[in-house]
């Protein structure tokens, strides 16, 4: 069953090493994210999975102690998806995709404790009543299990933005953050996925793969932060 989840967007630019100079303007990003991954320690889990967003090479699972990198992005720095211990790396091993990457760092950045984690990577385009079953999937049995659920929205709310301008993304993003901070799976599972792809909004499916997760467990949501630097949605937010 569900008992936690912390939405956090997963832009390579979190990562200071990534960002550089420019480290210090999504430094209350970094915090909000950084309180998220505790509400999943204090849940005590027996399991916590990472999900998020996958090209075609980078879908499905990966285990415990799967190695990603910050290489593609000009920085030599490499991660491990939670407590890897003494595991060598398998030969041919898969590479975490970019957004599992972040998450693990963000769980080293919280000092992860010793509580197993897995990896689902998810291709943007899938459909809305397939991510759900993924989730019902994931939470079915009688293990404790925490998501952490790693995805973007619009990535077209300015001029600036990288998909450019487009009138209809402030509305999206602002449905989107509402069904996150309220733990809303109904109006996630409602978000449409069309739309959601013209507007670059990369967690749509990650988010519903959530919802499917949650299922009618009365969780509590919590938005902790909700901005859109650079022109991209931005959340951060807690169900518990």
């Amino acid at each position: 069953m569900l008992v936690a989840a912390a939405c956090c967007p997963c832009p390579p630019l979190l990562v200071p090493e990534v960002a550089s100079g420019a480290a210090g303007e999504l430094e209350a990003l970094r915090a909000a994210c950084t309180d998220a991954v505790g509400v999943l320690a204090a849940a005590r889990p027996d399991v916590l999975v990472v999900v998020g967003p996958a090209e075609q090479a980078g879908r499905g699972p990966y285990p415990q102690g799967a190695g990603g990198s910050f290489r593609g992005f000009g920085v030599d720095l490499a991660v491990r998806l939670g407590p890897a211990g003494d595991a060598a790396p398998e030969p041919g091993e898969r590479e975490l995709p970019p957004s599992l990457a972040v998450g693990a760092w963000l769980l080293e950045r919280a000092e992860w404790n010793g509580t197993p984690v897995e990896g689902l990577g998810v291709g943007e385009p899938l459909a809305g009543e397939r991510c759900a079953e993924a989730g019902r999937e994931i939470a079915a049995g009688k293990r404790r299990v925490a998501l952490l659920v790693m995805g973007d929205g619009s990535a077209r709310r300015t001029q600036k933005a990288p998909g450019y301008h487009d009138e209809r993304a402030a509305g999206f993003d602002a449905a989107a953050a509402r069904a996150l901070g309220a733990a809303d799976t109904a109006a996630l599972a409602a978000l449409d996925a069309e739309l959601a792809a013209e507007l670059q909004a990369t967690g749509r499916a990650c988010w519903q793969v959530a919802a499917g997760a949650a299922g009618d467990a009365a969780l509590h949501g919590a938005l902790l932060y909700n901005e859109a630097p650079y022109g991209v949605g931005y959340f951060v937010a807690t169900w518990s």
